[in-house]
């Protein structure tokens, strides 16, 4: 539930993002993320690597984020893909699997361990997070965000396995 929450919640806010005047997404807003499309590739590209842990695999960044930024709508695509990776991946998890400890290596060093269902937990939860920093630059903007919550998902979705 809590994927497709995700996915129906960036297709949500990908979709606002689209109606914005050109060049909005990638205006300066912030100091460290500093502009929508460079957030939203950060959550992107932490996906990504989640999803080799997932897979026993190495990911290959260096980084949280790539130094250059994809455009809008290639990582509107990229993200709806790896969205749709996390909703079919956590529709077949077993309960067992579930459970299973996944040991990793963190992007800036130092090793990790962590159950797959938690990491579920975590790519949900780091996504919310960061569609809420997008949000309030939408408001600096003086452009009101979408409704992402998650009783507006229950009561609008239909939850079908």
């Amino acid at each position: 539930m809590l994927a497709r929450y995700t996915a129906w919640a960036n297709s949500r806010l990908f979709g606002v993002l689209a109606e914005l005047p050109e060049g909005e997404t990638s205006a300066s807003k912030a100091p460290i993320l500093d502009d929508m499309v460079k957030t939203l590739n950060h959550a992107y590209v932490v996906d990504l690597i989640w999803r080799a842990h997932l897979e026993g695999r190495r990911h290959g960044f260096t980084s949280r984020n790539t130094d250059v930024q994809p455009g809008f709508e290639e990582l509107r695509s990229a993200q709806a893909l790896i969205d749709d990776w996390y909703v079919k991946y956590a529709d077949q998890i077993s309960g067992e699997a579930h459970d299973e400890i996944v040991h990793f290596d963190f992007v800036d060093g130092g090793q990790g361990a962590m159950t797959r269902g938690d990491i579920l937990l975590h790519v949900v939860n780091h996504k919310t997070y960061h569609r809420g920093y997008v949000a309030q630059m939408l408001y600096q903007a003086s452009f009101r965000p979408p409704t992402m919550d998650l009783p507006v998902f229950l009561r609008d979705v239909p939850l079908v396995f």
